[in-house]
Formats: C-alpha cells, structure tokens, sequence
C-alpha cells in the first residue's frame, strides 16, 4: 500500500479547503433565512409524510386487484413520502420566490430540492439490483456522489480518493476506481436484470415456443446480458482486465476443482434444456419424491407434490438418477388396481362387474379400453388387476384409485360379489385331560393345570 505522502496530504487540504469556503457561504448573514426556511421546510414535511404515509398504507391494503409490482411500487412511496413532500413543497417555494424577488434568494432553497430530487430518483433506481448487500453499497455510493456533484465537490473529493492507493505490481487500485467500480457495475447489473426480466416475460408469452426452449433462451440471455454487464461495469470504472486473466485463470482452475457439484449440476440443467427430457408442467416420479415441475432452474429443479411441499432436485440427479416422466410424450398414464373375491362368485361376473364399475369414474378415460383380468388363486380367493387409462397425473394417483375402490366397493355389493377375509378356526383333536403323577407345584398357573 502506498504511503500517506504529501500527495495524500495535498488533496485532503484541497478538499477541507473547499468544504470550509461551501460552509462560509452558507451562513453569510443574507443566506441565514434561506436555511431557516428549508429548516422549516423539513419540519413540515416530516409531520405531513407521517400521517400522509398512514393514508397511503391504509389505501394501499385495499387495491385487491393490483399486480404485484405495482403494490412494490406503493410500498417504496410510502417508505419515502416525507423526502418526496419536502422536494414538492422547496420546489414550489423555489418557483414562487423566483417570481417575486432575484433568484439568487432561493439558491440554498433550489440547491436542497435538487439534492432530494436526486435522492428519491437514486432510492427507485437502485431497486433494480437484486442483491440487497450490492444495492445498499451502491445507494450510498451514488447518494454521496450525487451530493458531492450538486455541492461542486467532486473534483476535490475524487482528487482525495484517487490518492489514496494500493500498488500489485503494475495495477493501482485506488478508492476512487474500487467505488466506480461497484456502482457502475452495480448499476450495469440492474439495468441487465431488468432487461432479461422484460425480454423473458415476452417470450413466456409466445406460444410458438416450447416451454423448454423459452427457459434455456432465457438462461442463455441472463448469462450474456450479466457477463456483459460485469466487463462494461469494470472497464468503464477504469479497470485493466488483461492485468488479471491470469490471476482469472489461476481463481478459475481453484474454483472448478473446489465447485465440481455446483459445475455439473449447471451442465446438467443446459443438457435437460437441450434434450427436453423434462419440462415445466411435467409430472415426475424421483425415488419417494411425486409431482409435477414448477421451475428449471440453473442449479436445481423445483418440483411441487400434492401435499404442498416443494423439493429442489439438484439438476445431476435428474441427468443421471431413473427418473419417471408421467408426462413425457403424452399425459396418458395406466394404472394397476389389484382386489380379490370369494370362490363363490363367477370371474367372468366379477370382471365384468369390474370393468363397468371403473368406467363410472369420471377422471377414467373411456375411449381407452379398461381391463380386468385373473392373476391367481389364492388360499381363500381369486386374486384379480384391474387397469385404466387416466390424463390427468398431475391432479394425483391415490385420489383416483380411492374413488375406483369405492365404484368397485358399490358394484360389488349391489351384484352380491364378496370380498373375502381371511378367517382361522381353532379346533382340539383331543381334550382329554392329562394325567400328572404328582402334585402340581406352586408356580403352575391354572391353564397348566387344566392341561
């Protein structure tokens, strides 16, 4: 790190310098009103925004209808209702004073409704970056940067920053570049993330596109857009990037052997893009895991079951673990229902019955045909399978088969066909009573002696 210097010590004089001539100017005796009315200014502005947000809030709870962004939106205003009421109220004192009096009585006045002006567009711009930690280095970055510029101190700011310095061989790293840096880039990101937001809404809402096709052109568009991003960011604060490809390539070596899962299950989620082997919508059996996919995402697949729960399946599992696609090439789905009945009733009556029972079901297609048929002869009953087509996977397995069960339950009992249960009969081939040589003893129990 390079020294505290006379350089260092220069541009820190500037600065304090031209920070003490801003303050001199401002408490000159013909400016003092000017800073009682913004006083005044803030004081009203803070009472009005406090009951004003409370209207709002209470007005916001009931839009039912509106889209969540737009609710986002309200809430963010709420949040900054007294800065905006205050840029509102010095600005209409900075137009009103202009028309009656020189402007230079309402320099201070217009010079604080700037700085709130560029303080609430600074506060809704930065929302377009997602990472909260990023966003807040680059709100207070451009805060002050906004401030600096509108008080004309920029120049000795920067001077003082850029002194301040770190040496890696041929790359200087100064204050000033590491700050340009992140809000460029930060900024960069935003507007990148806003933009495949934007492009990715329209292409989920064309529908000449398959579902596959919209996620993989919308991942490869968030990757170029955000690298491009990264590299205009950094050169536009100053960097050298040909200084680090090979401390790049060094990091990139580390990362890739420290990082492999996190590689493969990336690679992974561009070759299920690619092959279309699943895709949003699908109905999917993974081990004990059945439902239906909600998102492909880079790392991870999220898959819903029917009882709320959401699991996120690491995209490798699904490339390289059996994976069950209810859906795949079409929604039709056969299921195996097995039951029993007595010796007593007639197999083809029970089959019959059986059939005609599952096709009352509603959710059971009947244009595909519904079989039942004899699978072997038990100790007390003739066992049967019963198969039918559904379309409908995604809307459950066990719901379905429940309401078969009960159809067959009906039909069984209105055509007098039984289902057996197993019963055991217990019989003694001899009860004559034993015959003991001696007396019993003490610990016998009664049922010993009976014997």
């Amino acid at each position: 790190m390079e020294p505290i210097g006379p350089s260092v010590m220069d541009a820190a004089r500037g600065l304090w310098s031209r920070i003490a001539l801003f303050l001199e100017i401002m408490i000159l005796p013909q400016r003092l009103y000017q800073l009682a009315a913004i006083a005044g200014l803030m004081l009203l502005s803070w009472l009005v925004g406090r009951i004003t947000a409370r209207l709002w809030n209470d007005w916001l709870r009931r839009r039912d209808n509106w889209p969540k962004w737009r609710l986002r939106l309200g809430v963010l205003i709420g949040r900054r209702m007294g800065l905006i009421i205050f840029a509102a109220l010095a600005w209409t004192v900075v137009l009103v004073m202009r028309e009656i009096t020189w402007p230079s009585r309402s320099a201070l006045i217009a010079l604080a409704a700037s700085i709130a002006a560029a303080w609430l567009a600074t506060f809704f711009l930065v929302r377009l970056i997602a990472n909260r930690f990023l966003r807040r280095i680059v709100s207070w970055a451009a805060w002050i940067w906004v401030t600096l510029f509108l008080l004309d101190l920029t120049d000795p700011a920067g001077d003082f920053l850029d002194s301040i310095a770190i040496t890696l061989g041929e790359l200087r790293l100064s204050a000033l570049t590491v700050l340009k840096a992140l809000v460029v880039t930060g900024l960069m990101i935003g507007a990148a993330r806003a933009l495949s937001r934007l492009i990715g809404g329209r292409l989920a809402r064309n529908e000449d596109i398959s579902p596959t096709m919209r996620v993989l052109t919308t991942k490869l568009l968030q990757i170029m857009l955000f690298s491009l991003a990264l590299i205009v960011g950094l050169k536009a604060a100053g960097f050298d990037l040909t200084g680090l490809a090979v401390f790049s390539g060094a990091v990139g070596v580390g990362l890739g052997f420290g990082l492999q899962k996190v590689v493969s299950n990336l690679v992974s989620g561009v070759i299920i893009l690619l092959d279309k082997s699943v895709k949003p919508g699908d109905v999917i059996s993974l081990g004990d895991t059945f439902g239906w996919i909600e998102e492909l995402g880079a790392r991870y697949v999220s898959v819903v079951t029917r009882d709320g729960k959401e699991y996120l399946i690491p995209n490798e599992d699904l490339v390289t673990g059996q994976v069950v696609n209810w859906s795949h090439t079409d929604s039709f789905v056969r299921l195996d229902l097995t039951f029993r009945a007595s010796y007593q009733d007639d197999p083809h009556k029970v089959t019959a019955t059986a059939i005609a029972a599952v096709k009352t079901v509603r959710r059971v297609l009947s244009h595909r045909q519904a079989v039942c048929w004899v699978t072997g002869f038990g100790e007390s009953s003739i066992d049967y399978v019963l198969r039918f087509w559904i379309d409908d996977a995604a809307d459950g397995l066990t719901n379905v088969r429940g309401q078969v069960y009960l159809a067959l339950w009906d039909a069984f009992k209105e055509q007098g066909i039984t289902i057996p249960f197993p019963r055991r009969e217990v019989r003694l081939v001899n009860d004559a009573p034993r015959v003991h040589t001696g007396d019993p003893r003490p610990d016998d129990t009664e049922s010993d002696r009976e014997h």
